[in-house]
């Protein structure tokens, strides 16, 4: 079987005529409409954003909320099906090693936000606790409950939105059937050629990359924050624009770089020692610090979470507070769902639909979720024994802060706490270059984009996290409630994957058994 059928003739891969203009014009637009609109008047564009947060919350917050639940239902039944064996991607055996493949997939979600996350939401939960839970702050009970809501929205549903069924769609429209390795292949159960060729297509390939744009652009913008408050508690390099513009640039520099060289290389290589230096700082964390709490908050914790798992994701008593904390991410996560199945597609060629879905939104949540327990559970452990040692930092929701306050209470601290700004700055590299190759897949309808139109991604987030930066961080902060609004449409283009998946599973298991 031909991966690309003849009927399907275009450019030649990795050059620039193989991009797709109206897009690429449509997209390029948005980040100049945006970026200029925050220059001239941050309070206009304040005013769009919040009013359409508002909406979309209101409107689409308690769908997205069973689009999550029921895509991890899904996903599981299929994995249990003797079906689920089939191979995927048009190859016999997988191109990585399950380190290698595991460690490309854990990279995107836990950078693109999991490291600031980590030692804030918890916190964040433990001195204000969930509705859902009405347990008193800063006590004992508040710690398990705190967990156990930081596990939600970074655990089962939350990855299992970001490439479970996506992928078994993609993988197979793509390399079994020729179909472009877009988000506009999703529609293709519904709309059939007029997804692949009409406006239909256009209009949902350039929605999913500017969500994606709007998601990536986030942890740059505060990636330079944090880093250069990092800077200035432990070394004293004045925290400045300069400073920011530095620590971006450098950043824009690796992942650039790195999506230049492509999955194989560059992508990979990054991933890996992500992988290794992460583990290693957990594993020292793990071992000198509140080693028993840490063990026994994991386990509670995570009994909690499985055990109010559907009402907990289900809940709907303070629409207030799920605007503001499981409806954001969950449009946050929504935003990437499409081009990260993308990504995932391209790294899993010879991996079966269960491996894949057991991998994406059984595996990867865990140890998500075991990441929060040893950075956040510490500042918990070390909130309880001495009130005010993290939430003092932390006050105003100051991420960076929080962080520090935990690893310099850990012996070596101050290394400790330099190795976790190195972490932090390679994990965002690591979704800067997943993000680079397949924002320039989607624009070009092949798996080899054209060079400079990975640069031009590269560098154009990059300004983009620049711009917002200049303006203070309010900037940021607007595109990070602008990402709810942009996960609107993406979250339609999802849709027909809760049907779909499983009938691509049982198809493709009856052809190979023949």
């Amino acid at each position: 079987m031909s991966a690309v059928p003849e009927s399907v003739p275009g450019p030649v891969p990795g050059s620039f005529a193989s991009v797709n203009k109206p897009v690429f014009a449509l997209t390029g637009g948005f980040i100049a409409l945006f970026c200029g609109l925050a220059l001239v008047s941050l309070e206009t564009l304040s005013a769009w954003v919040d009013a359409g947060f508002g909406w979309s919350v209101r409107f689409f917050g308690l769908y997205w909320q069973i689009l999550l639940f029921a895509t991890f239902v899904i996903g599981i039944i299929i994995a249990i099906m003797p079906a689920s064996r089939v191979r995927l991607g048009n190859m016999s055996k997988p191109e990585f090693t399950v380190f290698q493949w595991g460690s490309m997939i854990m990279c995107t979600l836990l950078a693109g936000g999991g490291v600031f996350w980590a030692a804030g939401e918890p916190m964040a939960h433990f001195l204000y606790p969930a509705p859902y839970f009405g347990v008193e702050g800063k006590t004992a009970a508040a710690a398990d409950a705190a967990l156990a809501q930081a596990f939600l929205h970074w655990g089962f549903l939350a990855w299992a939105i970001l490439g479970s069924l996506t992928t078994i769609m993609l993988m197979h429209y793509h390399y079994d059937k020729g179909l472009p390795l877009a988000p506009r292949t999703l529609l293709y159960p519904i709309f059939k050629e007029k997804a692949i060729k009409g406006p239909i297509g256009f209009i949902a390939d350039a929605s999913c990359i500017i969500a994606v744009v709007a998601g990536t652009v986030g942890p740059i913008g505060f990636l330079g924050l944090q880093v250069s408050y990092g800077l200035e508690n432990l070394f004293g390099i004045a925290d400045g624009l300069g400073t920011q513009i530095a620590v971006v640039g450098g950043l824009v520099a690796l992942y650039t770089f790195s999506a230049i060289t492509g999955v194989n290389r560059g992508i990979k290589i990054l991933s890996q020692f992500n992988i290794i230096l992460g583990f290693g700082l957990l594993g020292f964390i793990l071992l000198a610090g509140p080693t028993a709490f840490i063990v026994k908050g994991f386990v509670s914790g995570l009994g909690t979470y499985v055990a109010n798992f559907v009402p907990m994701a289900l809940y709907r008593g303070d629409t207030g507070w799920l605007g503001w904390w499981t409806v954001f991410f969950w449009g946050w996560f929504l935003g990437y769902g499409p081009l990260m199945a993308m990504f995932i597609s391209r790294v899993s060629r010879g991996r079966s639909a269960r491996g894949i879905i057991l991998m994406v939104a059984v595996v990867a949540p865990l140890v998500t979720n075991f990441w929060f327990t040893i950075v956040g559970g510490s500042g918990i452990a070390f909130e309880l024994a001495n009130p005010g040692s993290v939430s003092a930092a932390f006050e105003g929701f100051n991420l960076p802060a929080a962080l520090l306050a935990i690893t310099n209470q850990l012996p070596a601290g101050f290394i400790v706490s330099v190795l976790f700004l190195i972490l932090t700055t390679v994990f965002v590299a690591t979704t800067g270059d997943s993000m680079t190759y397949v924002l320039s897949v989607a624009m070009s309808n092949n798996d080899h984009p054209a060079t400079p139109v990975r640069v031009f991604w590269g560098v154009a987030m990059g300004l983009m996290a620049l711009i917002l930066i200049s303006i203070g961080s309010g900037g940021v902060s607007k595109l990070q409630s602008f990402i709810v609004v942009t996960a609107v449409p993406v979250s339609l283009v999802l849709l027909p994957s809760l049907w779909d998946a499983f009938r691509i599973v049982r198809k493709l298991d009856a052809e190979q058994q023949v």
